[in-house]
């Protein structure tokens, strides 16, 4: 390359082109790694230099030239790419690769509004400089790319207008555990801060985008996850209405109950009109989630909820396919398929299903949940009831436009209603499950609003986290770390406002928290086993075991020190009853793992004590989250060795960790015979997990005569399912011939919402 090119630095000043400088900094980001060549990245970086290219492009151009290079062989460039990009980060952010001192930084970024005015006030300068003291600014080297540009894109304080970013992630790390420690005693905090600080920077602990993007920032509303039902009035749609659009801005993924709305025809007004029916309100819900972006950092989405008896059914099930016209689809939610043990045995045994419209039949749709005995005694002398506006359906023809539609969308999801209310922490007849969330993996009270300032409704919220099994030496860890994200998430519930009075009073009465898992697929191929044989069927019991027990311990002596939940009384632990007295016992059959904690000793410490938090368990994909500690997300296994991410900087790669020592202990996705290993062990998970899970079903259609996967398999599939005791069925993955590499599945839960 010629001498006599320039570059113009960041203060517009232009100097000589200094390669020696470019290859010290491509030598210090390669340090380390195996298979990199320094020169390789040179080289394609320099074709792309000219004359006056900023000093901002060349890091620019460095960092694309060693991504691009990513692959099985090379996995290592994904962290010389990220090195480069912290190293382009810092100094966009300060001026220099060193970072500032902790407390002139915060004090800075208060000063610009970034950050909460609370930290200062609530926090010493020596405070302060005893967290810098244990912060370990080099973890920023152990990001893989995927991770930073997702840090960098989506959770890093910054102007998203013009791009300014204005802090490193240390920081953003450190202070969040200093935001959600705040009200400890002076004498203790700071070891939880360390604590805290230590174990998500060291990606033991995972945290939702809700936490990551605004905790330290002056918004403060972090629950993933929010639950909002919608009585059959108008007052009552419209309040829903509203708050989906408080929540919505807040960045929160939504699920709507709007299964008591009556159907087409129904009469109004004592018969002065007939109703409308559901799909013109189904639309005022999609306009309203559609209506604002969640702070710039992702678009709104959402999940509608019905019973599959309602009169309306088969229309309601085609709403998201592309035939049809605007006025009878309503494509941009996604929609959950309310069903019970009825419905399924009218199916097994060849009978039909009566629809009705949850109007003319009273008591039917609240039993529906609350009472699965008293719901079939309605059901049938509803049948038998000629005055009652009814419509009769075999039961297999309605199962397979609805698996038709699941199969055709991806985007049709299942609640198993019973089982919600059956295997739950709350008593079903003080406070019943009625829906599930966008990503399927909250059960959660909730109660219509009246109105818009309905103190008396019941809005639910979730607030997320995830522990990282591939980051554990041991499951004893589990202890220490379910102590510290128990104690870090209920004080983010008395920290964070509350848009909606609704939400509010639920919330700080129910304190109910979902910690989930991220890659599960690393930790069965570190482990040696896989999805699709039985043999991590134990070691799955095993860790969920684990996870539960030390999550409830964790609850339990936190409210020995401040109190058990207000509503502790309306949880089935209150009566001494735990998961693991509830479950499916058909489960039983596929598992026969002993149980391996003093699961005695806690449920009298719960009957005695109480827990802080009404639940504790929830399996969320965690698509984005799970990129920045370099995990596979969720529970789900790769669909190739290389995951492609789409993100607003372009193509992101990121290699499965280990991917050179565990190619061969890795199940990929599309090399599973069938479904059934992956059901048998999402059904022990849920033997332990108070709430749901968001489960995926997955089809190859080449293995099938004429490329078409027999409706019989997906009713196997989907009775399987229940047999185990599944809550929920999220997404219905085909796989469409292209790469194997895995892409950004609708990034994460349905558009971007609930990630965590």
């Amino acid at each position: 390359m010629s001498s006599t090119l320039h570059v113009t630095k960041r203060d517009g000043n232009r100097a000589p082109l200094d390669l020696d400088k470019i290859h010290k900094v491509l030598t210090w980001a390669a340090e380390g790694l195996e298979n990199v060549s320094v020169s390789e990245v040179e080289l394609r970086a320099q074709i792309q230099f000219s004359d006056g290219i900023s000093t901002s492009d060349i890091h620019e151009t460095l960092i694309k030239s060693a991504a691009d290079l990513i692959s099985e062989n090379t996995p290592d460039y994904q962290y010389m790419a990220a090195r480069l990009n912290i190293f382009h980060l810092r100094k966009k952010a300060y001026g220099q690769f060193e970072p500032p001192a902790l407390y002139e930084h915060v004090a800075k970024l208060v000063d610009m509004d970034r950050y909460d005015r609370h930290l200062l006030e609530d926090y010493t300068k020596e405070e302060f400089d005893e967290m810098e003291g244990f912060i370990e600014h080099g973890r920023d080297l152990n990001f893989a790319y995927a991770a930073v540009k997702q840090l960098e894109g989506k959770y890093l304080a910054q102007n998203r207008v013009t791009g300014e970013v204005f802090e490193s992630p240390q920081f953003l790390y450190v202070l969040i555990g200093a935001c959600l420690f705040a009200n400890y005693e002076k004498s203790n905090r700071m070891d939880y801060v360390r604590r805290f600080y230590d174990a998500v920077s060291t990606f033991k602990l995972s945290l939702p985008t809700p936490i990551m993007a605004g905790v330290r920032t002056p918004t403060r509303q972090f629950s993933s996850c929010v639950l909002i039902e919608t009585d059959d009035s108008l007052d009552s749609i419209n309040a829903a209405a509203g708050s989906i659009v408080k929540y919505v801005s807040q960045r929160a993924g939504i699920g709507i109950n709007a299964g008591r709305i009556r159907a087409l025809g129904s009469p109004i007004r004592g018969g002065e009109a007939f109703h409308t029916g559901c799909i013109p309100f189904y639309k005022h819900f999609q306009t309203a989630v559609k209506s604002c972006s969640q702070g710039g950092v992702r678009g709104g989405a959402a999940t509608l909820f019905y019973p599959i008896w309602h009169l309306e059914v088969e229309s309601l099930l085609v709403l998201k396919n592309n035939r049809g016209v605007e006025e009878n689809r309503v494509r941009h939610l996604d929609y959950g398929v309310q069903i019970n043990k009825l419905m399924y045995e009218r199916l097994i045994k060849g009978g039909n299903i009566t629809l009705f419209s949850p109007s003319d039949v009273p008591g039917l749709y609240d039993a529906f949940f609350e009472d699965q005995a008293k719901f079939e005694e309605l059901y049938v002398k509803y049948e038998q009831d000629d005055s009652i506006r009814k419509q009769t359906i075999k039961a297999m023809e309605l199962f397979s436009i609805l698996l038709q539609e699941r199969a055709s969308t991806g985007r049709i999801y299942i609640q198993n209603v019973d089982h919600c209310n059956t295997h739950s922490p709350f008593n079903p007849e003080h406070a019943p499950i009625r829906q599930s969330n966008l990503c399927l993996e909250i059960a959660l009270p909730t109660k219509p609003l009246k109105d818009i300032n309905d103190k008396d409704g019941e809005i639910a919220l979730c607030t997320l986290a995830a522990f990282n099994l591939g980051a554990l030496e041991n499951l004893d860890e589990l202890e220490e770390l379910s102590d510290i994200i128990v104690r870090a998430l209920d004080n983010l519930l008395s920290y964070q406002d509350y848009p909606m009075a609704a939400a509010e009073i639920a919330s700080e009465s129910r304190r109910t928290l979902g910690v989930g898992v991220i890659n599960y697929a690393y930790y069965l191929a570190k482990n040696g086993v896989k999805y699709s044989d039985g043999s991590a069927n134990g070691l799955t019991h095993q860790t969920f075991e684990a996870i539960q027990y030390y999550l409830l311990k964790a609850s339990n002596q936190l409210a020995k020190e401040v109190g058990a939940c207000a509503k502790f009384n309306e949880t089935t632990y209150s009566q001494g009853i735990l998961p693991i007295d509830t479950y499916k016992k058909d489960l039983d059959k596929v598992c026969e793992e002993e149980l391996r904690y003093d699961w005695e000793a806690l449920r009298g410490e719960i009957k005695t004590h109480g827990l802080r938090n009404s639940t504790l368990t929830a399996l969320m994909p965690s698509e984005t989250s799970s990129q920045i500690s370099n995990a596979t997300n969720g529970i789900e296994p790769p669909r190739g060795y290389i995951s492609i991410k789409a993100s607003k900087d372009g193509i992101l790669k990121q290699v499965v960790p280990e991917y050179q020592k565990l190619k061969n202990n890795y199940e990929l996705l599309w090399n599973w015979p069938s479904n059934d290993g992956y059901l048998q062990l999402v059904g022990i998970m849920q033997k332990f997990v108070d709430q749901a899970i968001s489960a995926n079903t997955n089809y190859d259609p080449s293995r099938f005569e004429g490329g078409k996967v027999p409706m019989k398999l997906l009713m196997k599939d989907l009775l399987t399912t229940y047999k185990l005791g599944l809550k929920t069925l999220y997404y219905h993955n085909t796989r469409d011939g292209a790469s194997d590499a895995q892409d950004d599945m609708a990034d994460d839960c349905a558009g971007g919402a609930c990630k965590i």
